[in-house]
């Protein structure tokens, strides 16, 4: 069975991102954390497409 999942990059909250990848908010933070010299600080509430993209890079694509 292939099961494929498509997530839009757009700008999200730090809230949406957990949601996506089925966390809190608060380990998801914790799981930027190695990676912020990189994604960087979003902007205002919400993380920027581009620094979205970086952080499914690093990350990997939430299953």
């Amino acid at each position: 069975m292939n099961t494929t999942t498509e997530v839009t990059v757009k700008a999200y909250t730090l809230k949406e991102l957990s949601a996506i990848y089925g966390i809190s908010p608060r380990a998801f933070k914790t799981w930027l954390l190695p990676h912020e010299d990189v994604i960087g600080k979003k902007k205002g509430w919400y993380y920027t497409t581009l620094q979205v993209r970086l952080i499914f890079e690093r990350l990997g694509l939430p299953e």
